[in-house]
């Protein structure tokens, strides 16, 4: 069974735990900020990810760089209805993908919380996001929502068939 190391990331409030726990099969009615990190494997598809999910506080960011090690995929978690830190989001997001540890790594956008009235919609996230001009990374930007679940699964299938279809071609 091939392993993947995948990061979750994103700004404080975008719904990173959340995603993780729902996709896990937890209960998601009692979620606290995420002050350090967790780390969760699960199976899916024949693969076992090793997923990082860690604290998206503007005290926490700088340390991101420290779960970087041998990273095949990062998760990008935006909070569609939070219109207010798009650009924060979107300078954090850049930043993150200049690092020489994420060189190649696919990348997926979860534009979270469609299920709040007034969230924008994955076009008007990308556009804000301009990730259009990311050339450096396979990407998707997936709409989803971590509390019922929708387009999930999609978007974890996406990573892993890009992560495996690149090593594959690798080897």
């Amino acid at each position: 069974m091939n392993t993947y190391l995948e990061d979750l990331k994103g700004l404080d409030n975008a719904g990173k735990t959340t995603i993780l726990k729902k996709f896990n099969g937890e209960d998601i009615d009692t979620i606290s900020p995420t002050l350090g990190f967790n780390i969760k494997t699960l199976e899916h598809k024949g693969f076992k990810l090793n997923i990082w999910d860690v604290g998206g506080q503007k005290s926490l960011r700088s340390y991101w760089r420290n779960y970087f090690e041998s990273t095949d995929g990062l998760i990008w978690v935006v909070d569609s209805a939070d219109r207010m830190r798009m650009n924060d989001c979107k300078q954090e997001l850049q930043a993150l993908l200049v690092e020489e540890r994420l060189a190649g790594a696919t990348l997926l956008v979860f534009a979270n919380k469609q299920d709040l009235p007034g969230s924008l919609t994955a076009q008007s996230i990308r556009e804000a996001m301009e990730l259009d001009e990311i050339k450096t990374h396979h990407w998707l930007i997936q709409d989803c929502s971590a509390v019922t679940g929708e387009n999930l699964l999609k978007g974890i299938d996406w990573v892993i068939d890009d992560i495996a279809s690149r090593i594959f071609t690798m080897d």
